[in-house]
């Protein structure tokens, strides 16, 4: 009978985040915080009217779920795990290079076409633990929604990097549903409609698709 594989041990794990851990919490830290400067920058600036996105009928179907906010803050621990296993050098500046590459791409959307999601009849002083999120993130930058893009392009690459700790198959299963568990929360707790979740997740596959296709090339001619 073939056994499935052996989760990756606790110390190959360990050894993968101590591997020049200094730059690669540096680099995230100041990734996001240069990224979120930029980020409410263009939402209190847009260069034209803001279009509000349409509903469509699986906005309609996934009623206001406050359970999920959780779900959705967990993005910024997500996008963080990929980075901090990577133990070569051409691949964590390369894994930089295309996050910059991700932001520039859905920011300058944002940028030359602003919209955002149509107001809802939720009363949000009926859930206080939404008071930070709805008064510092504004419904705009709706389309697309670049917390998908950056919950997809990181599913990709842990993914790969699970398959190169030969972890087994219910490790990727979990790495998607946590994956997919982000996407469903954006629109459940009313910060994006669907139609930003499509085009937020076909962003961001794309990149991660161009970046590892580059690395694949880099690599064979290296």
């Amino acid at each position: 009978m073939n056994l499935p594989p052996p989760p990756p041990s606790f110390r190959a794990v360990l050894a993968r985040i101590l591997w020049c851990w200094p730059v690669k919490m540096a680099g995230t830290t100041l990734g996001m915080v240069a990224f979120f400067v930029i980020y409410f920058w263009v939402l209190n600036h847009p260069f034209q009217p803001v279009t509000l996105m349409p509903l469509t009928a699986v906005d309609r179907a996934i009623g206001f779920q406050a359970w999920a906010l959780p779900l959705y803050l967990s993005l910024w621990f997500y996008v963080s795990l990929a980075p901090s296993l990577v133990i070569d050098r051409r691949e964590l500046v390369s894994y930089g290079v295309a996050w910059v590459v991700l932001s520039a791409l859905g920011l300058g959307v944002f940028l030359f076409w602003p919209t955002a999601v149509p107001p809802s009849d939720i009363d949000w002083l009926q859930h206080p633990s939404f008071a930070f999120l709805k008064s510092a993130d504004a419904p705009g930058n709706a389309c697309p929604s670049l917390h998908v893009a950056f919950a997809v392009f990181s599913a990709v690459w842990f993914g790969r990097l699970l398959r190169q700790m030969k972890a087994g198959r219910a490790w990727l299963v979990l790495n998607w549903l946590w994956c997919l568990g982000i996407l469903y929360s954006t629109v459940a707790v009313r910060q994006h409609v669907s139609l930003d979740v499509l085009a937020g997740a076909v962003l961001g596959a794309l990149v991660a698709a161009a970046h590892l296709r580059w690395l694949r090339g880099a690599q064979s001619a290296s």
